[in-house]
């Protein structure tokens, strides 16, 4: 063994520096090992940082010890599928595999359909060699690689494995540039969207109205000769065939019958631009990958596509689940009494187990979906290829549909058989990041708006309709009436108040369901619930609070879950209606701001309080004697259930008139809020009003500049100077419901919340006690700390500037 007892860290230093010392080596994602080439200049040509457009020679996975090759694969493969490393690097000429005796290397080209699965759950943990998904890989680099990998020992084939390094793996460039192949040439697609497109002087608006898409003129740039030099000349293309075609410094359309609609010559507005991107790739492609990329045109298709599109794997046995709910509530026999479609098709795995061919169709955004489910119909699957068609469910006439479908449509009794069966994408017009821009209703960037959507924005909110999914169900509600809808989504639209006018006008039955955990399914991000749930389209609502099953990621029952329904009828709906009621004016003192985002579990971590306004898109709250208590009460509410995948879109509600005469609880929710890390008062913010121990308590070497919350405590100070006029603050002050302050007698704490405050008493004594040994000039700005400054004087922080978690003192 060449490299025994070593740190894997270690063993890939070493690696590097005995065999590829003439390149440069780091670390793709989660990729452990990957070589590039050197610049001129001796430096890495790949900068930190996704979509670089440079190329790597190899990326490998390594292990220590002696491992089995077929197993380090297919840990490597999963690991690239999962982050789908391909689509934000260039992909390399070969795959490795290292350890400390061998190393061993495949062509990327020998791999790359495996990439392709889109029915495959590339959501499970690569290192995890138990899973049937590992195994699968495992069994399938094992049957196929016979003829495609070398292997070498560093001892014994240390002449070999140089000799394979120096003329194997720089194949991937030609005088500096990258050759394109069918592993890159659509990255680099996805590259050129985004640094040439936009310097063709083109209407794009109109060539789409004739299907003249952008990949065509991607097509025309790749099929040019470049002769190996740094400017594009006026040469003519490779391939006749290219319905556009790069000729005098510009493109042309080649049809004849389209040039009239065009100008004769499409120029480039920015040639250095253009220019410095085709630098880098050395075209035409090579000449053995020419034909497989004029005809996987398909594979070509925008962001803006590519995430309407959603690719979202449905697990095997949440469509069996799925299918067998639909069955529980339309009869056994319900695939040969009923029409099934599905218009967010992808692949067609929803459709798995379906027998009835005649009666199943099949749409999908995509024609490369298509493609795939036509092949697997020749491949056995029950499936009629005439009824399985590309269809664009949210833009498209369904005139374009086939006719026995449209017949369907068309007959009101027919229509009540058909089920649209979707798990439609779950993309949306607007994120979180784009929050601030939500009321001008910009769109997401890379995602177009939708005729849908434009359409019928203004009947179903336009909060609501910026969802992909619920443009589905919209159009499904308004254009086929009466079918039957069973679908996979988020849950959101059911409890949201965001969904409260989209619930007005989709009249719909819920029939059943059930819930099961997001993470299960592949490219999903986050940890919510994913409901299943049928409903009957017959202009008549029963949106009250349902009820759904529960499944655990295991597919194991493990209960029910009531899903509240909130309405418009009440002019107060959630916890965050409430507590602007008490958005009072400053009284005498101002303690600082509660950031209150908490309509849901999902915005829980989002809560907190300071002493300074920040920057937030939510509101925030100035706090006050006025409204410290009710203040709270919002923040202890927030907090005292911890968010899990479960109850991550339920929401906050108004509370009920019980709650104003609790007076425990209200002194126990400030104590709650006193001693939480979500409060991150600093005295380093400005005054921290928020100390809750006198000075004889914890013995300061100074006098505190705030016994606010002493004072307080005490019932030293009165809510006073009410807002006239209000009959709310009225009941909440004058009859002393809320609070017990006025007229002194102090506040009292339960025993538990009593416990806190004594362990909290000798934590502040502590860290007194520890201060006051250091100089003046030490100590300045500690004495007011709060429990956050606390924190972080004796746990740190890490190079990062995040805190530590625990502390090395330990007392």
């Amino acid at each position: 063994m060449k490299y025994k007892n070593i740190l894997e860290e270690e063993l890939k230093i070493k690696v590097r520096d005995d065999f590829f010392p003439n390149y440069n080596s780091t670390i793709i994602g989660k990729v452990d090992f990957c070589i590039t080439l050197k610049d001129n200049d001796g430096s890495s040509s790949l900068p930190f940082g996704e979509g670089w457009g440079g190329a790597s020679l190899l990326w490998a996975e390594a292990k220590t010890g002696n491992y089995d090759i077929f197993a380090m694969f297919a840990q490597l493969i999963l690991t690239i599928g999962k982050a789908r490393t391909f689509d934000k690097y260039l992909p390399p000429t070969f795959l490795g595999a290292f350890d400390a005796t061998k190393i061993v290397f495949i062509p990327y080209n020998a791999v790359v359909d495996i990439f392709s699965l889109n029915d495959f759950n590339w959501n499970v943990t690569p290192s995890n060699h138990e899973t049937k998904e590992f195994l699968l890989i495992k069994d399938r680099i094992e049957k196929s690689l016979d003829q495609n990998y070398y292997l070498y020992d560093y001892i014994k084939d240390d002449c070999e494995l140089r000799f394979f390094i120096k003329n194997n793996l720089a194949k991937a460039t030609e005088s500096g540039k990258i050759l394109i192949d069918k592993n890159n040439f659509v990255p680099i697609y996805l590259r050129w969207l985004d640094q040439v497109k936009p310097h063709i002087d083109f209407n794009w608006e109109e060539a789409k109205k004739l299907n003249i898409q952008d990949n065509l003129f991607y097509l025309a740039d790749l099929f040019v000769d470049d002769k190996g030099t740094n400017t594009i000349d006026d040469d003519t293309p490779t391939n006749e065939n290219l319905f556009v075609v790069f000729r005098n410094s510009g493109y042309e359309i080649s049809k004849e019958n389209l040039k009239s609609l065009f100008n004769a010559n499409i120029k480039i507005k920015d040639r250095k631009a253009y220019e410095q991107f085709w630098k880098k790739y050395k075209r035409p492609p090579i000449n053995e990958f020419q034909d497989y990329i004029r005809d996987r045109i398909d594979l070509l298709v925008s962001q803006d596509i590519r995430e309407r599109k959603g690719a979202f794997f449905t697990p095997k046995e949440w469509v069996w689940l799925s299918q067998q709910y639909i069955a529980d509530t339309l009869g056994k026999n319900w695939q040969d009494d009923y029409y099934i479609w599905d218009c967010a098709a992808g692949t067609g795995n929803l459709l798995a187990g379906l027998t009835n061919s005649f009666n199943i169709f099949a749409s999908t955004l995509d024609q490369s979906d298509v493609n795939i489910i036509h092949d697997r119909i020749e491949n056995g699957a029950l499936l009629l290829k005439d009824n399985c068609f590309q269809f664009d469910f949210l833009n498209d006439d369904f005139s374009k549909l086939p006719q026995n479908l449209q017949d369907i449509i068309n007959d009101p009794e027919k229509r009540k058989k058909l089920i649209i069966y979707i798990n439609p994408p779950y993309a949306e017009h607007l994120d979180i990041k784009n929050i601030s821009l939500a009321e001008s209703n910009t769109n997401k960037s890379g995602i177009k708006f939708t005729k849908i959507d434009s359409k019928y924005k203004e009947k179903y909110g336009s909060k609501a309709s910026r969802e992909l999914f619920i443009q589905f169900f919209i159009r499904v509600n308004e254009e086929i009436p009466d079918a039957i809808l069973g679908t996979f989504s988020k849950i959101k639209f059911i409890n949201s108040s965001n969904f409260i006018k989209f619930r007005e006008s989709f009249k719909s039955k819920f029939i059943k369901g059930f819930i099961c955990p997001s993470n299960t399914f592949d490219n999903v991000k986050g940890s919510f619930p994913i409901g299943f749930s049928v409903w009957r389209l017959n202009n008549e609502s029963n949106f009250k609070s349902l009820y759904f099953d529960v499944f655990n990621e295991k597919t194991e029952k493990i209960g029910k879950k009531l899903v509240h329904i909130p309405s418009g009828e009440k002019k107060f709906l959630s916890m965050n209606d409430w507590i602007k009621k008490n958005n009072f004016p400053i009284d005498k003192i101002n303690l600082g701001y509660l950031n209150c985002s908490s309509q849901d579990f999902l915005h829980q971590k989002y809560t907190g309080i300071t002493v300074y306004k920040q920057n937030s898109a939510y509101k925030q709250l100035p706090l006050s004697n006025l409204n410290l208590i009710q203040s709270s009460v919002y923040f202890s509410v927030t907090f005292n259930i911890d968010a899990t995948w479960l109850n991550d879109r339920d929401q906050f509600l108004y509370p009920k008139d019980g709650w104003e005469k609790d007076k425990e609880f209200h002194n126990d929710c400030l104590a709650y809020t006193l001693f939480h890390g979500q409060n991150r008062i600093s005295s380093k913010d400005g005054i921290n009003h928020w100390i809750p121990f006198t000075e004889q308590e914890v013995r300061p070497r100074r006098k505190f500049e705030s016994n606010f919350m002493t004072d307080f405590i005490a019932g030293k100070i009165s809510p006073t100077n009410l807002p006239e006029g209000e009959a709310f603050q009225q009941k909440m002050f004058v009859s002393k419901a809320v609070t017990p302050l006025s007229g002194g007698g102090g506040l009292t704490f339960s025993a538990k919340a009593t416990a806190v405050f004594d362990a909290g008493r000798e934590l502040w004594k502590y860290y007194h006690q520890v201060i006051g040994k250091l100089s003046q000039s030490e100590s300045e700005g500690l004495v007011n700390a709060s429990l956050y400054d606390i924190r972080e004087y004796f746990q740190g922080r890490n190079q990062n500037g995040r805190m530590n978690n625990k502390s090395q003192d330990e007392t």
